[in-house]
């Protein structure tokens, strides 16, 4: 039997995403000391993607044993969640006016926790959490950005192609472009850039001019523990919200509830198939999870349509398992949304046709090779043990 070769990569210059490279899961070869701005951390169902991430990247790497100190803004009048990892530190502030980190505040604390015990071998920024004019000092960092002013450009056009006539015409278009000129000047202050995916990692290299060995794609990743199959859970669900058994079709929707999500295409498209078609409408249950203005249209659209508001991740998983058909209505060309990661990897098949159950299982198989949170800190781990020492950079894969 012939033996695999390996194949020696330089792991900076490789140009797809290092979720589709094999890392060690034993311990790793080095303890790191890492810090992470990020604006906001989330608390309860309160909790856009980026925070998510946040949340879901750093505690995977402090399970690791990695040192980790979290510089993030205080939240107002409510309690910080604890964890028991006696090697996550969180540094709090008192946020500026607008949400953001108060950037002099936060840096005084990065440079003394800096010089207490060993310096930080990586910094890490989601987004501007560290922003650039600090960040140009730093040759040790990574940022990774979840959304880029380039991205938007593409949801302004849809949008304006999906405009009905009455309909007022958006004027953000030279806002936009002169927020991509101001990115494309500020992101080289940067030393490494992590790209949620294939689309924004080319823009990052051809539009923002990034060059190709400081641009690495990580895919985001959810929790496998939560988001999995619990069939038992999901029918839970269904009785607790009171969905009969003769609604044969179980439709949701998850995330910020607002226009660039695509939710006035879909509220429209709903109306539309409701007005005409009523065994539709007395067989179709939609739920919608999250919390935006769109919250309260739905509720128009009668009692067949439940909004349900944040809910907190456990409750979520439950949520997926209760549907049969995830739908992202988003107009927006973004990094890599998070609901269709935590839909796939809880398969949203166990109550449908064969069909459906194919497709659940396939998306789900596909999920736990890329998608996990398991996945994502192995591949944000070997970039941080490659920014802290060159040696770590090159990388043995099965070919």
């Amino acid at each position: 039997m012939m033996q695999k070769q390996k194949e020696v990569i330089d792991l900076l210059t490789f140009p797809y995403a290092w979720n589709l490279l094999s890392f060690s899961t034993d311990p790793p070869p080095r303890i790191l000391k890492i810090a992470l701005f990020v604006k906001k951390w989330p608390h309860r169902s309160r909790a856009g993607g980026l925070e998510r991430h946040a949340l879901t990247l750093h505690l995977a790497l402090a399970k690791r044993g990695h040192e980790l100190h979290i510089f993030t803004a205080s939240p107002p009048n409510s309690s910080f969640p604890s964890y028991p990892f006696p090697n996550l530190v969180f540094h709090l502030s008192k946020p500026t006016s607008g949400g953001y980190l108060e950037q002099a505040v936060v840096w005084n604390q990065f440079q003394t926790q800096n010089l207490t015990g060993r310096p930080f071998d990586v910094v890490h920024s989601e987004s501007v959490g560290l922003l650039h004019t600090r960040a140009k000092n730093v040759p040790n960092l990574a940022v990774t950005w979840h959304g880029i002013a380039y991205e938007t450009i593409h949801s302004d056009i849809i949008q304006e192609l999906l405009r009905t006539p009455e309909a007022q015409q958006a004027s953000t278009m030279t806002e936009r472009t002169a927020k991509v000129v101001e990115e494309v000047k500020f992101f080289p202050r940067y030393s490494h850039h992590v790209a949620t995916s294939d689309h924004a990692g080319d823009v990052l290299k051809r539009i923002y001019m990034i060059p190709e060995e400081r641009v690495h794609i990580i895919l985001n990743g959810v929790d496998e523990e939560i988001f999995r199959p619990e069939p038992s859970q999901g029918k839970d669900f269904k009785q607790r919200l009171g969905i009969s058994k003769s609604r044969s079709l179980v439709l949701g929707m998850a995330g910020r509830l607002v226009k660039d999500k695509g939710h006035p295409l879909i509220f429209e498209a709903l109306n539309q198939i409701f007005m005409e078609n009523k065994e539709f409408q007395q067989s179709v249950t939609v739920l919608v999870a999250g919390d935006g203005p769109w919250g309260a249209r739905y509720k128009e659209l009668g009692a067949h349509i439940l909004v349900l508001g944040p809910l907190e991740q456990a409750q979520l998983a439950k949520f997926y398992n209760a549907i049969d058909i995830f739908v992202n209505p988003t107009l927006r060309a973004q990094g890599l949304d998070h609901t269709l990661l935590e839909a796939m990897l809880t398969g949203v098949w166990n109550d449908g046709r064969v069909v459906l159950e194919k497709k659940g299982k396939a998306a789900r198989q596909r999920g736990m090779q890329l998608f996990t949170a398991t996945k994502m800190a192995a591949a944000y781990e070997r970039l941080f043990l490659c920014i802290s020492k060159e040696e770590y950079c090159k990388h043995q894969n099965s070919s």
